[in-house]
């Protein structure tokens, strides 16, 4: 029989990192779910390019702050492929500033995006992977996690917690056969920081220069492959040496 073609999620996908991991995934032969919330042309063309790569997939749509619409999609999505056998949390927002001066929105966006987007979009998942007793998830962090960045209280206290609830869930879920993992870039060449002090930049990381998307998905690829069958609770830092 024809094994099953597994299925990948990724939120965020429109462009930079979430992009070259639905590329890197569909390289691997696995279906791609395409999120996105605003940006239907970006998305359109991450699509695009999976299918020009031989791979196939489909354009999900709903903003991960909304609990109902998360679950709504994300239970069409399994009901019309079985499962989802991959979840990447990729969707987040940057509103930097210093904290002092930060007005409230500003940090709510931020810590919405990534955690309220964390619960929302990875609970109705692990339901999914706990029935079928399988299953990895994935989520993006930052570098600013774990060192800290004067103007990010609010990006680097969303991508801490999001770190330490991917630790405790996966020690939740390890005995179902499900293994959760954080990636935690560092300084990455994608629109995100296109307006940043490059130069400046390159002086601060060890490997002299900032790292490309396709350099976070190969990790994320790996993780999310049987190769990487005994890692779960782990948080693999990209970041050219930074510390």
């Amino acid at each position: 029989m024809k094994e099953k073609q597994q299925t990948a999620l990724i939120t965020g996908a429109s462009g930079g990192i979430g992009r070259a991991i639905c590329l890197e995934l569909a390289k691997a032969g696995h279906y791609i779910g395409v999120h996105y919330f605003h940006g239907r042309e970006a998305a359109g063309e991450t699509l695009r390019l999976v299918r020009e790569s031989g791979g196939d997939g489909e354009l999900i749509q709903f903003d991960v702050r909304d609990g109902q619409a998360a679950e709504s999609a994300i239970w069409q999505f399994a009901d019309q492929h079985g499962d989802i056998d991959m979840l990447v949390n990729n969707a987040g927002v940057i509103a930097d500033g210093l904290f002092m001066l930060m007005p409230p929105e500003n940090w709510r966006k931020v810590i919405d995006t990534s955690l309220d987007g964390f619960y929302n979009v990875t609970r109705p998942v692990i339901e999914k992977m706990a029935r079928a007793k399988r299953g990895a998830v994935l989520s993006i962090s930052s570098a600013s996690a774990l060192i800290g960045g004067r103007g990010q209280a609010n990006y680097a206290a969303a991508k801490a917690g999001l770190n330490a609830a991917s630790r405790s869930l996966a020690c939740e879920v390890a005995r179902l056969g499900i293994r959760v993992n954080v990636v935690a870039p560092g300084l990455i060449e994608t629109e995100m920081i296109a307006k940043a002090p490059k130069e400046e930049i390159r002086r601060l990381i060890p490997m002299a220069r900032l790292g490309k998307a396709e350099e976070v998905a190969k990790v994320v690829a790996f993780l999310l492959s049987d190769d990487a069958s005994y890692i779960t609770g782990q948080v693999i830092s990209v970041n050219g040496g930074l510390v």
